[in-house]
């Protein structure tokens, strides 16, 4: 059980540090007010360079999200109602996440970004790139929340098991000074 906790936190964790890569375009284009044409400029030149990243990158980042899904999947086998409530809820986030960058994220880093036109920092951005490279910052934020409810999760379902094997630690503590005065009450023959 620890494994499989441990595993997914240290999947959803490598994710999340891949999606916080993509913060040198994202905070350019969410958090910085008023979006210029520079900012949209320097984020497209970054989703570009991605675009046009080794395929082999994609295998280990595929082959990572596996792992995590199927390791999620395989602790609601154990139908404990700790692993159907937090599991359950980690499956829903997880799954949203893989849903949100398979269908929002991916197709429109390379069916957008594979051929940028010639350009200079300070020209105007074409508008039929403003909105895909506003899509994209905003699913990649939601991909994070989604992943960091995963950990929150993962915390939750840690604390209640500590928090279980606590509790029936101390109560069988209580349980054994009755037994030792009972047994001590017991006249002994001489």
């Amino acid at each position: 059980m620890g494994f499989r906790s441990s595993l997914v936190v240290c999947v959803t964790s490598f994710l999340l540090g891949s999606l916080f890569t993509h913060w040198i375009a994202d905070s350019l284009t969410l958090w910085k007010s008023p979006v210029t044409d520079e900012h949209l400029w320097t984020a497209a030149s970054y989703y570009s360079i991605l675009a046009h990243g080794p395929a082999e990158m994609y295998y280990v980042l595929a082959v990572i999200v596996g792992i995590g899904a199927i390791t999620i999947l395989l602790s609601l086998r154990d139908g404990e109602a700790g692993n159907l409530m937090f599991d359950g809820g980690s499956i829903f986030l997880f799954a949203t996440t893989i849903s949100m960058y398979l269908y929002s994220v991916v197709p429109v880093v390379f069916s957008s970004f594979t051929s940028l036109p010639t350009h200079k920092i300070m020209d105007p951005f074409p508008k039929s790139l403003r909105s895909a490279t506003l899509d994209l910052a905003s699913s990649n934020l939601i991909c994070s929340v989604a992943l960091t409810g995963v950990l929150a999760l993962q915390a939750g379902r840690f604390w209640a098991e500590t928090y279980d094997v606590d509790t029936e630690i101390s109560e069988s503590d209580s349980e054994e000074p009755k037994q030792s005065r009972s047994r001590g009450k017991t006249p002994v023959p001489t």
